[in-house]
């Protein structure tokens, strides 16, 4: 069967962003499975955990033939150190301290399960390199709210752009979804980007 709709499994506003950037039209399901703190190999937990958010979502639509549900997780390391989401602005403030003047990897998992309940999986690593930060510039910085919702507690399609010397790496892959890794997936999976992109969104 052709596969015709699309489901993200996130609540992130920027993976739906990210999908608007391609035209794409979606449903937004979140899974139902908490977020796992992030452990052990920064790779293996993105992938587990992108897996475990699309199949969840994928079971309670009863994996329907003409559905590709796509699932994510993005996580930040810096040395053998796993950042996940602050749990706090002085979460938030403890992980910039850590990043600031320093590089870190952004690992991002990406899961689709298709039509037939299989799952095609890959993952994505971008270096970054952070500026020194001044305690005055964190602080102002956590206190803008940004840092809060994000993996690593900044965003560098935001205010945290400034913070970011340069990247190895894909950029979108930082934002929150590899979107050339992801379509690849989508491919994989039957469902073609190129015939099923519209400009009217959902």
């Amino acid at each position: 069967m052709k596969i015709e709709r699309l489901v993200l499994a996130s609540a992130s506003p920027r993976r739906v962003e990210l999908l608007r950037q391609l035209g794409l039209q979606f449903e937004q399901i979140i899974s139902p499975n908490p977020e796992p703190a992030p452990t052990g190999d920064p790779v293996d937990h993105a992938m587990q955990s992108a897996h475990s958010k699309a199949q969840a979502v994928a079971n309670d639509l009863g994996n329907p033939p003409d559905t590709c549900v796509i699932g994510a997780d993005t996580v930040v390391a810096i040395g053998d150190t796993l950042l996940g989401k602050p749990t706090d602005p002085d979460d938030a403030l403890r992980m910039l301290r850590l990043l600031g003047g320093r590089q870190h990897r952004v690992c991002t998992g990406v899961t689709v399960i298709d039509g037939q309940g299989v799952a095609h999986s890959a993952t994505e690593t971008t270096i970054v390199h952070m500026a020194c930060l001044s305690d005055d510039v964190i602080i102002s910085y956590v206190e803008s709210g940004e840092p809060l919702d994000k993996a690593g507690s900044y965003g560098i399609q935001g205010l945290g752009a400034r913070f970011i010397e340069r990247i190895e790496g894909c950029y979108y892959n930082v934002v929150g979804l590899p979107l050339y890794r992801l379509t690849t997936l989508l491919a994989a999976a039957g469902f073609n980007v190129d015939t099923q992109s519209s400009t009217d969104n959902s």
